[in-house]
């Protein structure tokens, strides 16, 4: 029995990042003499087994053989005769396929160190095509290793466009596409994860509503760049820059759904998108599996960032109405998370990626102007019902008008 520490620790610890989960692939061993040793076995497709003191995952060697589409279309052999090189050449990225002995040493078969050196995404072997899941996991690790300049590789992204043309993107699982999209929010640049999804074809198998994005135009003098899908992606940059909330970033993906449905006759005018958006935005939600914390700020962003961006403009009692709508009282923490997605996607314009956003400001004071008005004032003179109702309703619109006479109003911080 030989155990080799295998995959995402190797590579992290070879580019000097904190390394999380480790790994494991014995090779030699059969799953009875791993449950003698100790070992509870886990897993149906192939035989996984948890060591008794550690909880790590360690896998026998395996090798694949493609039997259907998809992403459960394969038959393992896990036989003890089967070497670590084989395990590795079934992996996805080169830089994924490196192995660790006992001593420290680095087992390299196919070239991930070099790989590593050069940044670059290359692909093991042609079973990269037998498993459409590696196109979003290359997405993914595009995503997270933009940082450090890496980039797919050409040879790489042309199998990618020859699977999705073979149909292999069509077979992806809703439960895997939401898995690998949540993880790529959270990395520094999730916008390299749909650039590369549309790059290969594949963002119009897993994200229709967002591939419908790309070629719509959108008036010059608000949109620089002009083409929503490629506003959609400096948006999803400015939400990275402004704040680590997968929930955010999701938001802002999201935000102008009903774009892509505008007749090509109103072009470059998006009227009533907002709805059109809302629609859309449940059924993504619906079909990828997004929780409830996703598509409830989602909804709310794609309802109501047009109001947010007019905030200078509208009145009071408007405000107001915004405020209530997006439950600004009952969850003020998730309103501030509202206007960070309001503010990337007004930063997310070619030329305007600097500019300030005092709208945040002016409906955050205004939110705690009124939030300050509270029905117990008005409880002690005797009102109730519909009567406290308007009371409370009136003197909040009045707090809010007061911090449009406050000179130092809009001088103070976004929060």
């Amino acid at each position: 029995m030989q155990i080799y520490l295998v995959g995402g620790a190797v590579r992290d610890r070879l580019l000097g990042e904190p390394v999380g989960e480790r790994d494991w692939v014995v090779v030699g061993a059969t799953p009875e003499e791993m449950t003698k040793a100790g070992y509870r076995q886990v897993g149906r497709s192939f035989p996984v087994f948890i060591h008794p003191d550690t909880g790590e995952e360690y896998a026998l060697a395996r090798t694949e053989r493609k039997t259907g589409p998809g992403y459960h279309g394969f038959e393992f052999d896990t036989a003890p005769t089967v070497t670590l090189e084989q395990d590795l050449r079934r992996r996805d990225l080169t830089i994924n396929a490196m192995a660790e002995d006992p001593t420290g040493a680095v087992i390299d078969p196919y070239g991930g160190r070099a790989d590593l050196d050069a940044r670059r995404l290359r692909h093991v072997s042609d079973a990269f095509r037998e498993d459409p899941v590696r196109i979003l996991r290359v997405a993914r690790f595009a995503a997270r290793f933009k940082r450090f300049g890496f980039s797919v590789e050409s040879t790489t992204l042309t199998l990618m466009r020859d699977m999705v043309a073979a149909g292999e993107a069509d077979a992806l699982v809703a439960e895997r596409v939401w898995r690998e999209t949540e993880s790529a929010l959270a990395t520094d640049n999730p916008d390299e994860f749909l650039r590369v999804l549309q790059d290969c074809g594949a963002l119009r198998a897993v994200y229709p509503e967002l591939a419908a994005l790309f070629g719509v135009p959108q008036p010059a003098q608000h949109h620089p760049e002009v083409d929503t899908g490629v506003h959609v992606l400096l948006a999803l940059a400015a939400a990275a820059r402004l704040s680590p909330s997968p929930e955010v970033r999701f938001a802002v993906m999201c935000h102008d759904l009903g774009k892509g449905e505008t007749p090509a006759a109103e072009w470059p005018k998006h009227h009533g998108h907002e709805r059109r958006g809302a629609k859309l935005l449940h059924a993504l939600c619906d079909r990828v599996g997004a929780p409830n914390r996703f598509r409830e700020l989602a909804e709310q962003v794609t309802l109501y960032h047009g109001l947010c961006h007019r905030a200078d403009e509208l009145k009071p009692a408007t405000i107001l109405k915004l405020l209530e709508n997006t439950d600004a009282f009952r969850r003020p923490a998730r309103f501030a998370e509202f206007l960070l997605a309001c503010e990337a996607d007004a930063r997310g314009r070619t030329g305007l990626e600097d500019n300030t956003y005092p709208q945040a400001s002016l409906l955050a004071i205004a939110r705690d102007a009124a939030a300050a008005v509270q029905p117990q004032d008005f409880l002690a003179a005797g009102l109730s019902g519909a009567k406290l109702g308007a009371a409370l309703r009136e003197a909040r619109i009045a707090a809010i008008a007061a911090t449009r006479r406050d000179p130092d109003a809009n001088e103070r911080p976004a929060r």
